[in-house]
């Protein structure tokens, strides 16, 4: 090909881009009729059949598709943009009248089982949100999300090499560490099982036919099944029961009552892009091959990355579109209905939900095998009253290259199997009688349900551990503050410990919000007593015995005890962030006077320790002395400085700048190692202030002072409580000039 003939190439490609398909598709053309090698000619038809296709005129497209997989049988990387453009329509038409598709899969569901939810289960509270199913052996994530154990197992066996797992709810994968050690939610397990027995044996039955299935026993996982669909009234509402039964009922070779259970399945789910690919197999298998075309682009519509619905989609085009080798259509036809998902989709949610009952959606029940499309539609559109049947046109019209068995074979084979799926049906039907009403237990939650084991009140703000185990938040703080093991089976959470990140278990929360409001608006108010308690800067304010504290001086803490880790905690809580500091005093406890702290920022350790960062800010003097859970508290009052005017404030300032003066060249006097270190610690000496009496603690420079200076505390003490700054600044001169004669000796 010469450069005109890449120059046009080129403008073509650039024409595609700027979507001017009309100009793209001619371009090829011309440059067609000019191309000789056969791979040439099948890569250009492929681009102007691209154009076309893009540019709205399918059935020329599909020709040209065809013409080239005469030269050679496309392969998949000469269909994607077919696939790609035919599944975004469709996607596009749901889009359109998506609202309205699910307003009447509501409607049809709550028809026929009243309080049905979206799971096409009675208790959408009770669902997982990645198989959409009744939750089974749930797992809750440190982001506190809630998914059953194998979808996570799953979940985490296909992305293990590829990228992290995901939470399906909040997107995060931060927190989402390895899923295979994640043990199962106690409390919530336990109360799905006690409250909705029918549907928790479902789950179990099902995930013994999995094992059963795994270990190619496939007779006996499907017995499995069958009892399972058949394990109450609302349990037959479970599409993953069906799904995986077809799945079966296809391992079997029985594609006729495969085919029946992925309909269902995608009656009960039809936005779940599984359920369509269950159809599209049993279609194939059935030889059915554009309806199963047909099934695959719906699911790329729903799911446009299913790696699987993309590669089958590609195969049964290339297949479609090679050259006729047996008797059929020389050419393509009825191109346009492959967009036509609405009906479809809308067909398969207007089918009555009456007739899922337990009996009809057993594996031996005849439910019609014919497409959606195919039945009556006289409940709508322009046939309503006509009382004639919509007549059914497949998708696409392709040459088709079935295999068909004899009509005599199925008949006596399906003859054989339905004698030999009554049998067992005979055998599993006695399990099957259980009554409906253990699956409505959410209206009979009780607060025992939902009780935390260590304060044995209603959970409040729940939070479960990696080992499974659910606590209220505050009570599992307070054990951890002791020991770094789960409270009930001692297992090792040092590094849940570390990482401080306890996010509140959201199904729990949502359970007693919405089933036991009365017990949590009287759970909340205990709460917010408690909080006001200890919010209170004048009462029960908690002290730390330990050192001497000063107003605006920074002090850094080491905390490690239990009482203080606990105390630390409430005060950041309660979102006051401070509490007192006191010197210990062997009589009453600690000191009459003290300052009150306020923390700037807290750092953990793996082992519950933690340092904090204070700086003072009030003085305050002891009214009395109490405590509370195991550290000490008082009513306290606040200390301010007396002002002073006239001749006095005047005396004030003059004796203010001497003092500070004498402060400086004392400072100055210090070896340069140590003035470095005391810097380090407390931060250079602050300047004096422009006003002298605007803080009631007085200059903040006296306090820094008074913390650099070595004096014992018993010797700091007194200086808190003096209220007037004339009294403080002549004993720190006092101070100084003691200072100055001790170097002099």
């Amino acid at each position: 090909m010469g450069a005109e003939g890449e120059s046009m190439l080129q403008l073509a490609a650039e024409a595609f881009q700027s979507r001017n398909f009309d100009l793209a598709a001619d371009i090829y053309e011309c440059q067609l009729a000019g191309a000789r090698d056969p791979g040439s000619r099948q890569e250009l038809m492929v681009k102007r059949a691209d154009a076309l296709t893009f540019g709205g005129k399918l059935p020329e497209a599909l020709d040209v598709y065809r013409q080239a997989s005469e030269i050679e049988r496309l392969k998949p990387v000469h269909l994607a943009s077919l696939v790609e453009h035919l599944s975004a329509s469709i996607r596009r038409q749901d889009a359109g009248c998506g609202q309205g598709r699910g307003e009447e899969a509501g409607a049809a569901a709550a028809a026929a089982f009243p309080g049905a939810g979206a799971t096409g289960c009675a208790h959408a509270d009770f669902h997982c949100r990645m198989c959409l199913s009744f939750l089974f052996e749930p797992v809750t994530l440190p982001c506190g999300h809630s998914f059953c154990k194998r979808c996570l197992e799953r979940e985490g066996g296909e992305r293990e090499r590829e990228r992290p797992v995901v939470c399906r709810q909040c997107r995060d994968s931060s927190r989402v560490a390895d899923v295979q050690s994640y043990r199962v939610n106690v409390v919530l397990s336990g109360l799905l099982a006690k409250r909705f027995p029918a549907l928790h044996q479902a789950g179990r039955l099902r995930r013994e036919g999995n094992g059963l299935y795994a270990e190619r026993k496939v007779e006996a996982a499907l017995e499995k099944y069958n009892q399972a669909i058949l394990m109450g009234e609302m349990a037959p509402m479970d599409h993953i029961l069906f799904s995986n039964r077809s799945q079966i009922h296809s391992s079997l070779k029985h594609y006729k009552k495969a085919l029946r259970d992925a309909e269902v399945t995608c009656r009960l789910k039809p936005r779940w892009s599984k359920g369509h690919i269950r159809k599209a197999q049993a279609l194939v298998s059935l030889g059915r091959t554009e309806e199963a075309l047909r099934e695959y682009l719906v699911c790329l519509s729903i799911e446009p990355d299913c790696r699987l619905a993309k590669t089958e989609a590609h195969k049964l085009l290339s297949h479609l579109l090679a050259p006729v080798t047996d008797h059929g259509p020389e050419h393509i036809s009825d191109y346009s209905s492959i967009l036509s998902s609405r009906a479809h989709v809308k067909n398969a949610i207007r089918v009555p939900f009456q007739t899922l009952s337990p009996s009809m959606l057993s594996s031996e029940s005849r439910l019609p095998s014919t497409p959606p499309a195919q039945r009556d539609t006289s409940e709508s559109g322009e046939g309503k009253g006509q009382g004639k049947p919509e007549v059914w046109r497949p998708v696409l019209c392709f040459p088709l290259k079935r295999k068909r068995r004899s009509s005599e074979e199925e008949e006596a084979e399906e003859r054989r199997q339905e004698r030999t799926d009554e049998n067992k049906r005979s055998r599993s039907e006695p399990t099957a009688a259980t009554d409906s009403s253990n699956c409505d237990g959410g209206d009979v939650l009780e607060a025992a349900d939902l009780e935390c084991s260590l304060c044995m009140r209603l959970f409040y703000e729940p939070v479960t551990t990696p080992c499974g185990h659910t606590f209220c938040l505050q009570c599992l703080e307070r054990c951890l503050d002791h020991n770094p093991k789960c409270p009930l089976c001692k297992e090792e959470l040092s590094e849940y410990l570390v990482q401080r990140q306890f996010c509140k278990t959201v199904l729990m929360e949502k359970l007693i919000s919405k089933y036991l409001p009365t017990d949590l608006v009287e759970r909340q108010k205990i709460q917010r007593e408690e909080m006001a308690e200890l919010s209170n800067l004048n009462k029960n304010v908690p002290i730390f015995v330990c050192t001497m504290a000063f107003p605006t001086v920074p002090c850094p803490l080491h905390i490690f005890e239990p009482c203080y880790r606990l105390m630390i905690r409430r005060c950041i809580e309660t979102g006051t962030n401070c509490f007192g500091m006191c010197l210990a005093d062997n009589v009453k406890g600690f000191a009459d006077y003290g300052c009150l702290l306020e923390i700037r920022d807290v750092k953990f350790f793996s082992d519950g320790r933690s340092v904090v960062n204070t700086i003072g800010r009030r003085r305050f003097k002891v009214v009395q002395h109490s405590e509370r859970d195991g550290y000490n508290t008082a009513d306290i009052e606040y200390l301010e400085d007396v002002k002073v005017e006239g001749v006095a404030e005047r005396e004030l300032e003059s004796l203010h700048d001497a003092v500070y003066d004498q402060a400086l060249v004392w400072v100055n006097s210090l070896k340069t190692e140590q003035k470095e270190r005391i810097e380090g610690h407390f931060g250079p000496m602050p300047e004096k202030d422009s006003e002298l009496q605007a803080c009631p603690n007085g200059p903040s420079w006296c306090w820094w002072l008074l913390a650099v200076l070595p004096l014992e505390g018993r010797a700091q003490l007194p200086f808190l409580a003096i209220t007037s700054l004339k009294n403080r600044l002549s004993g720190i001169r006092k101070v100084l000039l003691f200072m100055a004669q001790c170097r002099h000796r």
